[in-house]
């Protein structure tokens, strides 16, 4: 069996990230990626619509894997309980490479218009699931509630895992978060 080689969109991502990293985003072009991955920059818009979209293009695929997730738990689960299923689903796309995370988190934190990018994409699939749990019988405000809630615990949860010193695991570091959430809200 032949080793794995990297697709150009891996190449692209990763050549993408360096530059990221060493030069700034601002500072690097569309051009300079594409050469440091070996390919031109009309393969490289073959992969991505723009240079951001290096950072942000699994979103649509994260939001559908999502809903999917949320589609798989039976209609009698609370909303909350139904958010947990689709955190693990998150977790484990997300959280099969913690140094390309971490990357890719350096990065959109060094820049106010990628952070601003990272909160329209979060809120856009809190106000789908939230959607979604409407659809399934869930109270307007329960379903907002829970969403938003699943959305903070992600964020928790994958600034805790980014910065770890020692190895963890996304999904634990999620369920342990969601606890912690939940314990929060018991004590009154």
């Amino acid at each position: 069996m032949g080793r794995w080689k990297p697709g150009a969109g891996d190449r692209l991502r990763e050549a993408a990230l360096s530059l990221y990293l060493e030069r700034g985003f601002e500072q690097t072009t569309v051009a300079e990626i594409a050469e440091r991955a070996g390919v031109t920059a009309r393969t490289f818009f073959r992969h991505f619509a723009d240079k951001r979209e290096v950072l942000f293009g699994d979103s649509s695929a994260l939001e559908e894997k999502s809903l999917a997730a949320l589609e798989g738990v039976p209609a009698t689960t609370s909303a909350l309980d139904a958010v947990a299923a689709v955190l693990d689903t998150v977790a484990q796309m997300v959280g099969g490479d913690r140094e390309l995370a971490r990357k890719r988190q350096t990065v959109i934190m060094a820049n106010a218009d990628l952070r601003e990018r990272e909160l329209i994409k979060l809120t856009s699939l809190s106000a789908a699931l939230a959607d979604r749990l409407r659809q399934r019988g869930t109270g307007d405000i329960e379903a907002s509630l829970a969403a938003e809630a699943g959305i903070a615990v992600f964020r928790v949860a994958f600034s805790r895992w980014v910065s770890a010193v020692e190895e963890q695991d996304l999904q634990d570091i999620m369920r342990e978060t969601l606890d912690r959430l939940r314990t929060l809200t018991a004590s009154r």
